[in-house]
């Protein structure tokens, strides 16, 4: 895994980011949502996975992984700042999403530095 971490386009961790943000972006097209919820769900969801993509193009970009954990945590207390907590559907999705997004970026943190180190030595 150490080998593949360091080439684009192959980390398993940033590729699940990308597709936790695409899920929370078509969320409001099967739950049901208000303004508040389904423009969340949509900007958020279209962060994490613009910078999953980011990630897996420039895997030593370290600061990367981190954007993504307080994309996650903005998505899990969404529900409560945006008003959209009574909403069972969209409100779980938003704290599962978020959740897993966290996990997913605080996992392949050791991974993004590990890659930046190799990348940093070479310049």
């Amino acid at each position: 895994m150490a080998e593949t971490s360091a080439r684009p386009w192959t980390r398993p961790y940033d590729w699940a980011e990308v597709v936790f943000g695409v899920v929370a972006v078509l969320t409001p097209l099967w739950m049901e949502t208000n303004t508040a919820a389904m423009w969340t769900l949509i900007v958020l969801g279209a962060l994490v996975a613009l910078d999953g993509l980011a990630s897996l193009a420039m895997p030593g970009m370290v600061y990367g992984e981190g954007i993504q954990i307080v994309l996650g945590v903005l998505l899990f207390v969404s529900p409560w700042v945006m008003g959209y907590a009574e909403m069972a559907g969209a409100a779980w999705t938003s704290w599962i999403i978020g959740v897993l997004t966290v996990v997913a970026g605080a996992v392949a943190l050791p991974m993004a530095n590990a890659a930046h180190s190799r990348t940093a030595g070479q310049h």
